[in-house]
């Protein structure tokens, strides 16, 4: 290129100076645009950081891509040709302005061009543009001149900071698809021509902070007027909403979105739950809506308005305190967070909600009450009806003098409450220090497993009782806890062995730190079916430690985590009355990912089921069954490769959430 030897051979040329070593330049390098003259054929042309000499009309007609990141003027050289350019890349660049916008009203500015000639002189000047990206140009301050850009399909300005106005003419590009002005802080107003464009699917508002904007009335008596009335329109209010809290002659100046929209991004937006408008459903289009990263302590009403949602994203939106009935047409929500303490309690999902990936912290299972709807309730004894605990089999449970323990979820920072229930897989259990098991559980073993045969009875079996007592092998070390014994809690096997199906269950809480106590109490009922337990019945239950990967595991200590002193069992039968208590469990029962319910997901190859939460939670990661497979059959794997989560079973979706 020094010699100027370019031939008509090259189609694509790349030059990049920051991906060159510093140390292996010597003086400045310049590019002389000649060396671009014979160059006929080249359609792809990349010049980042690069210094450019020579007039721009020597760049080849033919060019289709043109980069040029960090471009030093302030402006499109006016005679670098651009009739044929497809791709224009001008990101990082200094460039002040881009096309011209005006402020006449639409007729008068049509006019002014017909008189003046400049628009048949420069129709074609970009008549073949699909992509332009003004990405990151800081000194950016308007943009207009769309009328000059018929065929323009994506528009990109993410990161333009300085960037305050978006011409009108935006609605003479009938073919734009994708819209990003992520970032894009002071840009005083959205053209209200937005909701003209019927081709946009994708329209980016990252970091746009919506949450203190309003929609920009030009006539000032006209804002004043709204002003007065208390009337706070959040700039991405929906057109029917506007239509109603705005006076029939400021309509005009009203922002709406595209109501073609397919997907909207409003990451990081600064949006509070009262930022958001009342109703999204001129959006009867969108399936994709991002909100991460927004001080929102709900799911905004308007969320549920969309029909066709897929996707709802809420990632880091560290506030959110309820998640309640988002649309039952998704396939994906993401509700994960980087917050140590996270505030999220609830997650509710209506019965006819479509199997979805499901992503969301195990932080966010701490051991105060919660609830994800078909995935995990905690909620203190206090507050579990006596309906419930006798539908349970349990009685005589005296608290007074059990001690409270710390629990801890997957390091997520040890958490002393009142005793809590857990429920999960159709599993109930409780967690305290107490050195006896009720009276109650009848059917007992000394050391860590039980085997029985079911005995017979002219009722059904509805449930199993399943206790065990722990205690510590090396009472007198403290691992480093002060006070605190530390027991991570083993896994429970069940095996029918009659019915060859086996049950593994990790409890959602991980470990759990008590004072001063010798003995800690772990109290379970499971709801068993008729078809998973019958009379004669072979059973066996074990109490065994989860070596691969278990913090403190005999892996990694050489020392057994815990002791179990003893086991026992009881059964609980259906009643012949069937009075109202029968209904007290209908709630829990109608959960899917329940024994007796979808567990497909959960299934390994060797047939065991797998009852973790860290299977719903990470459902693309096939690796943890490995710390399952000293329980598991020779080379298990699950039979799906992903768990599509869905709250409640078809068959029983008509159950109301009971009040305890």
């Amino acid at each position: 290129m020094k010699q100027k030897k370019g031939t008509e051979n090259v189609l694509g040329l790349t030059l990049d100076m920051r991906m060159l070593e510093k140390e292996k330049l010597h003086g400045s390098l310049e590019l002389k645009t000649d060396a671009l003259r014979k160059m006929d054929s080249l359609m792809l042309l990349q010049l980042n950081y690069v210094q450019i000499t020579g007039s721009y009309k020597n760049f080849p007609e033919g060019l289709r891509w043109l980069c040029m990141h960090g471009f030093p003027l302030k402006s499109i050289p006016s005679d670098l040709p651009m009739e044929n350019l497809v791709a224009l890349d001008m990101s990082y660049s200094n460039i002040e302005s881009f096309g011209s916008c005006y402020s006449y009203p639409r007729q008068l500015h049509k006019r002014l061009k017909q008189l003046t000639g400049w628009w048949s002189k420069d129709k074609r000047l970009l008549g073949s543009l699909k992509i332009l990206n003004l990405s990151f140009c800081e000194q950016l301050r308007s943009l207009g001149g769309f009328d000059h850009l018929p065929k323009l399909e994506r528009l990109i300005l993410r990161g333009c900071i300085g960037l305050l106005d978006v011409c009108e003419s935006i609605e003479q590009c009938f073919e734009l698809v994708l819209i990003d002005l992520s970032y894009c802080n002071k840009l005083e107003k959205l053209s209200r021509s937005l909701h003209m464009l019927k081709k946009v699917k994708t329209l980016l508002l990252n970091g746009y902070y919506l949450g203190e904007s309003q929609i920009k009335i030009r006539d000032m008596d006209s804002l004043g007027m709204l002003k007065a009335n208390n009337i706070g329109i959040n700039t991405i209010t929906s057109s029917s909403v506007i239509q109603e809290v705005i006076p029939r002659d400021l309509k005009l100046f009203a922002v709406a979105l595209p109501k073609y929209l397919v997907s909207l991004s409003l990451k990081n937006n600064n949006m509070s739950t009262e930022s958001f408008p009342v109703d999204f459903s001129c959006l009867s289009m969108l399936k994709e809506l991002y909100l991460d990263g927004n001080p929102t302590v709900c799911l905004p009403n308007c969320v549920r308005s969309l029909p066709r949602l897929e996707t709802l994203s809420m990632k880091d939106c560290n506030m959110l305190t309820t998640v309640e009935h988002p649309p039952h047409t998704l396939t994906y929500l993401d509700l994960s967070f980087d917050s140590n303490k996270p505030l999220l309690r609830r997650v509710v999902f209506d019965p006819e909600m479509s199997p979805l990936c499901f992503i969301i912290n195990w932080k966010m299972l701490t051991s105060s009450s919660f609830e994800i709807q078909g995935l995990i309730k905690s909620q203190p004894m206090s507050n579990v009806s006596e309906k419930v605990l006798r539908s349970l089999g349990w009685s005589k449970l005296n608290f007074l003098n059990a001690r409270f323990v710390k629990t801890d979820v997957f390091f997520g920072g040890s958490e002393e409450s009142e005793i809590q229930m857990y429920y999960e897989f159709g599993i109930f259990s409780i967690i305290y220090g107490h050195e006896e098991m009720p009276d109650w559980i009848m059917d007992r073993s000394t050391g860590p497993s039980t085997s029985f045969t079911i005995p017979s009875s002219p009722n059904n079996l509805t449930g199993l009782n399943f206790c065990y007592i722990l205690t510590s092998p090396f009472p007198d070390e403290r691992f480093g806890f002060g006070d605190d014994v530390y027991l991570r809690l083993p896994v429970i096997i069940i095996n029918n062995i009659t019915k060859k199906h086996t049950w593994i269950y990790e409890h959602n809480i991980d470990s759990v730190l008590y004072e001063g106590g010798k003995c800690l109490m772990f109290l379970s009922h499971w709801m068993f079916g008729m078809n998973d337990m019958e009379s004669g019945d072979h059973i066996t239950v074990s109490v065994m430690e989860l070596v691969g990967g278990a913090f403190f595991s005999s892996t990694a200590s050489k020392k057994p985590c815990h002791f179990t002193k003893e086991c026992g069992v009881s059964f609980v039968y259906d009643n012949e009355s069937k009075d109202v208590e029968e209904d007290a469990l209908g709630y829990y029962k109608s959960w899917n990912h329940i024994i007796g319910g979808d567990l497909t997901g959960f299934q390994s190859t060797t047939g065991e089921y797998i009852l973790s939460k860290r299977r719903i939670l990470l459902p693309y990661i096939d690796m943890f069954l490995l710390n399952f497979n000293q329980f598991c059959g020779e080379g298990a794997r699950f039979k799906d490769d992903q768990v599509h989560f869905k709250a409640f079973s078809q068959r029983k979706s008509d159950v109301a959430e009971d009040g305890t």
